[in-house]
């Protein structure tokens, strides 16, 4: 790999091209867009929710109120929509498209490195600000219950597809005259009104017949996966349209890591604790299971190919490749071994979880996320975003960590295909200082006490 000033000349040409594109783009006519999102399951609580998750991304539609939709003005970004079971009796909800992602307004306050608490903190401090007539506080003044937490900060659980495809101002401004006027009640059901079909109706709104249930690969249940497999298809079938992928990346942290998207038979085979004993039970049906598992082609749908990858705040850059991350990995390695020779670069990520999850979580006079940590006598404050993570009073030695556990995460934990240059780079940018202004701070210390010995002699 070369050195880091190269990559940053390369990222620089490679941004300069982007916004070069963007800037072509905003001056010619700019199309509206649907973006179906995939999203990645996350828990264990069977082969049903293998299925994941499926909502809607309208980049020219936006929420006079979560549950009133209306054309975006210059410069909003549109609304994600989509059905939940169990959020106050409603059958959809807009969300904005990075409060949805991270349960923050600004693309700048997102967090490093996500935890449990750190997400609830995030996911509250929202809620209380702009959904409480949804999900209002308990009678002792804290969260409620309930699935509210899915309307916000999805991207701290899982990883996300989206399949975007050009809609137009008219259809957009029907889709809102439809949703507004329809009653807006919750009849959710796991086989025939789940998140899916939801996602399958909007989008047949905009192209009829586009999007359809498999009868085989899903024993007649929608899923998300299958869903997007037939946008992809109807996008070949009309090349005229505009369409494109990305991948929404995990926010790196402790949070456990989602896993592959399947359809129901897929979930079923490649579950052993229920394929195996149906094997010994009936060997019949197991062996029909593999026939509709091979016929069907259910594991041959890859979401992330050809993606472009999201990067928070920016334009979409293109993955990482398997050799400039095999040598990020590796330099990060050698710089791990040298400030922790006994772990050697491994558990730093562990390490770091345990010392944030002992801080308070909340915000500075900016609003940017902060962690509250007790060093010795004294409470510091860590700034715990990439705008504020180098601008607190904190010892220079707990930034350092918090930016190692990043990279790490980042590094080791994320899917290849979410990761991109130009968010490594600012990262590994981000630890060079924080290590330079380690060094610098160590010698002023050593200035002082010379000083101060010196002064102190007759």
């Amino acid at each position: 790999m070369g050195s880091i000033c190269e990559r940053q000349v390369q990222l620089a040409r490679r941004l300069f091209v982007s916004l070069a594109v963007l800037a072509f783009s905003c001056s010619g006519i700019a199309h509206a867009s649907a973006t179906l999102l995939l999203e990645e399951p996350y828990g264990k609580l069977g082969f049903f929710t293998a299925t994941g998750h499926a909502a809607v991304y309208l980049s020219g539609v936006c929420a006079e109120t979560p549950l009133v939709l209306r054309r975006c003005n210059p410069g909003e970004t549109g609304v994600v929509i989509s059905r939940y079971d169990g959020v106050a009796g409603y059958d959809w909800i807009a969300i904005p498209l990075i409060p949805y992602l991270y349960a923050v307004d600004r693309a700048e306050d997102v967090p490093l490195f996500a935890d449990a608490k750190m997400t609830a903190f995030l996911r509250d401090r929202y809620r209380r600000q702009y959904l409480e007539d949804i999900a209002p506080d308990t009678e002792k003044g804290g969260p409620p219950g309930g699935n509210w937490y899915e309307l916000v900060g999805s991207s701290y659980d899982r990883t996300m597809y989206g399949f975007d495809i050009e809609t137009t101002r008219e259809q957009d401004d029907a889709l809102i005259r439809k949703l507004n006027s329809s009653a807006n009640e919750s009849h959710f059901r796991t086989v025939r009104r789940n998140c899916a079909d939801f996602a399958k109706d909007v989008m047949n709104f905009y192209y009829p017949k586009s999007l359809h249930r498999s009868i085989i690969a899903d024993v007649g249940i929608t899923t998300p996966k299958q869903m997007a497999k037939m946008l992809v298809r109807y996008s070949a079938r009309h090349p005229e349209l505009q369409f494109s992928r990305i991948v929404i990346p995990q926010v790196p942290g402790s949070m456990p890591r989602s896993t592959a998207v399947h359809g129901v038979v897929e979930a079923f085979f490649k579950a052993k604790k229920y394929i195996v004993p149906s094997a010994v039970v009936s060997p019949i049906f197991a062996g029909c299971v593999a026939a509709v598992y091979v016929g069907t082609g259910a594991g041959h749908f890859e979401p992330a190919r050809g993606a472009m990858v999201f990067v928070v705040g920016g334009t979409p850059e293109p993955a990482l490749d398997r050799e400039d991350l095999r040598a990020y990995r590796e330099q990060l390695k050698h710089l791990l071994a040298g400030t922790y020779p006994e772990r050697s670069g491994h558990g730093i990520d562990k390490a770091w979880e345990k010392v944030q999850a002992k801080s308070k979580k909340t915000v500075d006079a900016d609003g940017h996320p902060v962690l509250q940590m007790q060093v010795g006598e004294h409470l510091v404050q860590l700034g715990a975003s990439a705008d504020n993570v180098l601008g607190g009073q904190a010892p220079p030695q707990l930034v350092r960590q918090l930016l190692e556990a990043r990279l790490h995460s980042e590094l080791y934990h994320r899917s290849e295909r979410g990761l991109t240059e130009a968010e490594v780079s600012r990262d590994w940018k981000l630890l060079e200082e924080s290590m330079s202004s380690g060094r610098s701070h160590i010698a002023a210390r050593l200035t002082t006490r010379s000083e101060n010995t010196r002064g102190n002699q007759p």
